[in-house]
């Protein structure tokens, strides 16, 4: 019999539109002849199943099953590609836990861990992992923040960003000392912890793999070339980036990247595919700069054009990554 797979997709997060579109993207790769397969689309507790029929129907939350036809139905598995909370933060991985349905991506720490981006850093570092120094401002204590330490501190420019949450927005490049504060404001409307992170100049890359009982896979790198002040919102998703893989870089240093990025997901003992960004410095120092645990998955996104370059089949790669864990 086929299993049942829920692409979960949607969230609370800025990024809704954009995982919805990651969801879509998923459906067209999966294995319909292997698969059933259903969007299920959340907002807040309104969680909606996608039928063939173009209806909706609500999830049953006690065992995530739904009625289609006036039959019960229950998922076998969800494949989440939630970018931001409930999906990458361990939220809904908790959820999943207490149902006893297989899901695609990490555990809850490591999901709680990965979604805070100076939490992460601090726990890399004692591994050896490169990242760039960073300083941690809660809300409340913004307005308790002296700029010229900052500056001390980190030099200028700096990134401000927010540290717990998925998506591309509130970040701000920072160039001098008298831009510090509206920043903070900024990244503050999307989180209640903001990172103030020292600019790292370099070749921006990024790298997926996944790993099953049998595998490692590493997929082939790519870089990340754009005229924007940094890989913002509109370089992402509205096509003002350049993206080249494999990325224009020495082998001996593609071949380090490969080797961290391994490392790094077995450390942390990930589930399912991850994405991992870098900055490559002028003397090829390889600094990590976040991982990206539910990474996207349009036809245009990294991992589906890394997966392309590798030679393997997207569907091929899912299939993997579902059987996995049965």
């Amino acid at each position: 019999m086929k299993r049942t797979i829920a692409i979960v997709c949607g969230g609370d997060s800025s990024e809704h539109d954009v995982s919805m579109r990651s969801g879509a993207g998923l459906y067209s790769f999966f294995d319909k002849e292997r698969y059933d397969i259903y969007l299920v689309e959340t907002r807040g507790m309104d969680w909606q199943v996608h039928l063939n029929d173009g209806s909706r129907t609500p999830i049953i939350y006690k065992d995530f099953s739904f009625v289609e036809n006036g039959k019960s139905k229950k998922f076998d598995y969800a494949y989440i590609t939630i970018h931001g909370a409930p999906g990458e933060n361990g939220i809904m991985q908790g959820y999943f836990e207490m149902v006893h349905v297989p899901y695609s991506t990490s555990n809850v720490l490591v999901e709680a861990l990965t979604f805070d981006k100076f939490a992460l850093n601090q726990y890399l570092r004692s591994f050896g992992v490169s990242v760039a120094d960073s300083i941690l401002i809660r809300k409340g204590e913004e307005n308790d923040v002296n700029p010229a330490d900052v500056e001390q501190r980190l030099g200028m420019p700096v990134f401000v960003k927010p540290s717990t949450d998925g998506s591309s927005f509130g970040v701000t490049k920072v160039k001098k000392v008298a831009d510090l504060k509206p920043a903070l404001d900024v990244a503050f409307a999307e989180s209640d912890e903001v990172m103030v992170e020292g600019f790292l100049a370099g070749t921006e890359i990024t790298c997926g793999c996944y790993r099953t009982k049998q595998k490692m896979v590493v997929f082939p790198i790519t870089e990340v070339v754009t005229e924007n002040e940094f890989f913002d919102y509109d370089a992402k998703y509205n096509g003002q980036v350049e993206e080249i893989t494999p990325a224009r870089i020495p082998e001996e240093i593609a071949d380090r990247v490969r080797k961290i990025t391994s490392m790094i997901y077995d450390i942390l003992h990930c589930n399912g595919i991850i994405r991992i960004d870098y900055i490559i410095s002028p003397e090829g120092k390889i600094n990590m700069l976040e991982i990206n645990t539910t990474p996207g998955m349009t036809v245009t996104s990294f991992i589906p054009q890394q997966i392309k370059a590798a030679g393997l089949d997207i569907k091929d790669v899912l299939s993997d990554i579902v059987e996995n864990q049965f």
